[in-house]
């Protein structure tokens, strides 16, 4: 959504306008508090504002990078167990450096 140049600092907002379950804008990342008294800021808190919807953006971002690393590693770990270095099978002796000697 294109916004009028009616003041200096334009608002974040991006036409998207629904809450997560923590309280922020599904679009612009901004809380109830940023959203609601946006144009009673100054020019700093405006700024501020927009420097902590990039972080907040940048988070999110981060944590979806994140959980879908996992889940395409427990996927490869589904589809090949038999290559599970991690898991321990009770049946086969674990070595140790005290097993092996130099002649």
């Amino acid at each position: 959504m294109e916004q009028l140049e009616f003041f200096e600092i334009q608002s974040p907002c991006i036409g998207v306008c629904q809450t997560d379950a923590r309280g922020y804008c599904k679009g612009c990342l901004r809380n109830r508090d940023e959203r609601f008294n946006w144009l009673e800021f100054s020019d700093a808190k405006k700024y501020d504002v927009i420097r902590l919807c990039k972080q907040r953006k940048r988070r999110r971002q981060l944590a979806i990078l994140k959980a879908r690393k996992a889940q395409l590693l427990q996927e490869r770990a589904d589809l090949n167990p038999s290559f599970d270095f991690e898991a321990s099978d009770p049946e086969e002796p674990s070595l140790s450096v005290d097993d092996f000697t130099l002649e």
